[in-house]
């Protein structure tokens, strides 16, 4: 990776980034050095300007930052590193060191929908021994569809009763099974999404 790091004395910023939610986490600095040993052992390496020496992130707290994938800008003086957190990053004891925001949760959320259909389009292109979800590919549309019914009207009656906590649980299982209902009729959640989107034009 050929990266300009005399621009900056030596250092090139790098933006962590939470693989799965999109979040930004922090920002560090790096030199060939910090990059060399991240590429390396797969853990997040910054070069220290307060300890002028390279840190490994969680090296001292145990919460780590599994690199996923590195990028350069077109510059080639900053990276992206998109990573798995193993516990809050911030060493306030928040996730990311710029706050956590309703907003920021939420797309969090959707993004673990996007990630959750990803994992069923796998099971239903490579199998897998024991999946509950590969079964309900093995038994079709119309089981699926019928269980996609079940839940729907199992979360219909826990929202009129009032019984939230449990209707939490049926919500998750009604969404679940729609998901697998849609791939396994071919279709993705983007198609559903371009419907809304369309219909919201509109108004």
């Amino acid at each position: 990776m050929d990266l300009d790091f005399k621009k900056a004395g030596g250092l090139v910023p790098a933006v962590i980034q939470d693989n799965i939610t999109g979040h930004v986490l922090m920002l560090g600095y790096m030199n060939q050095e910090a990059l060399d040993k991240t590429r390396q052992e797969g853990l997040v390496t910054f070069f220290s300007r307060s300890k002028n020496r390279l840190w490994t992130k969680g090296e001292t707290s145990g919460n780590t930052l599994e690199v996923i994938s590195i990028a350069r800008d077109c510059d080639a003086d900053s990276l992206l590193i998109k990573v798995k957190p193993n516990g809050p990053t911030c060493h306030t004891g928040s996730t990311s060191c710029f706050g956590e925001d309703e907003t920021a949760k939420r797309v969090a959320a959707i993004q673990f929908i996007a990630q959750l259909e990803g994992v069923i389009q796998q099971r239903k292109t490579n199998p897998a021994d024991g999946s509950y979800t590969n079964f309900l590919f093995e038994k079709g549309v119309n089981k699926i569809a019928q269980k996609v019914g079940e839940e729907a009207v199992e979360t219909v009656i826990d929202a009129v009763a009032g019984e939230l906590e449990t209707m939490k649980g049926e919500t998750a299982d009604l969404l679940y099974h729609l998901l697998v209902l849609l791939v396994a009729t071919g279709l993705e959640l983007k198609d559903v999404v371009a419907v809304l989107q369309e219909r919201h034009q509109k108004k």
